[in-house]
């Protein structure tokens, strides 16, 4: 086999590789996010982030990091969803009895928190994300990125020692 067919780098393999996964990657998205648009939208990113990555990736762990990457960008995705949605209430709920410096304090808060999970590893904000976000239990997060449950725990256990020292009991 030729050395280009696995030098993610060439056009050709990386045109494979996209006929290969979009359709799957897209199918996979769709599920979660149950809007066409978004799924579209993340592929693409996926695949831009491959593009820009491609020396750095093996060939034969492309699966892998393609679906990690678009994982990581549903999450992403619908974090961002949720600070909007928390700022569009903090808005509506202007006219309650909290105090201007109150709401300053809980903006910076949650800027802080936003910052402090960003910074986190991507092992350990991935595993966060999954539990705190979407909810999963650590044996879902296990099956899904295909680790041992005791390196979940491990992960999440690090993740909120990073949160704790950087914002407080949370």
């Amino acid at each position: 086999m030729p050395k280009d067919q696995h030098n993610i780098c060439h056009s050709k393999t990386f045109e494979k590789l996209y006929q290969m996964y979009a359709k799957d990657i897209r199918r996979f998205i769709f599920f979660k996010t149950q809007d066409i648009d978004k799924a579209e939208d993340i592929l693409q990113e996926t695949f831009v982030k491959l593009w820009d990555n491609c020396g750095r990736v093996e060939f034969d762990k492309v699966k892998s990091y393609l679906y990690t990457v678009a994982s990581n960008m549903f999450l992403n995705l619908v974090k961002h969803e949720k600070v909007v949605h928390k700022h569009q209430q903090s808005i509506r709920h202007q006219h309650t009895n909290e105090s201007p410096e109150f709401i300053m304090l809980e903006k910076e808060f949650m800027e802080k928190l936003q910052r402090t999970i960003d910074s986190l590893p991507e092992k350990q904000r991935e595993v966060f994300l999954l539990n705190r976000i979407e909810k999963k239990t650590y044996k879902d997060i296990a099956a899904q990125l295909g680790i041992s449950v005791k390196a979940v725990e491990k992960r999440m256990h690090s993740a909120l020692l990073v949160l704790r020292a950087d914002i407080g009991n949370i």
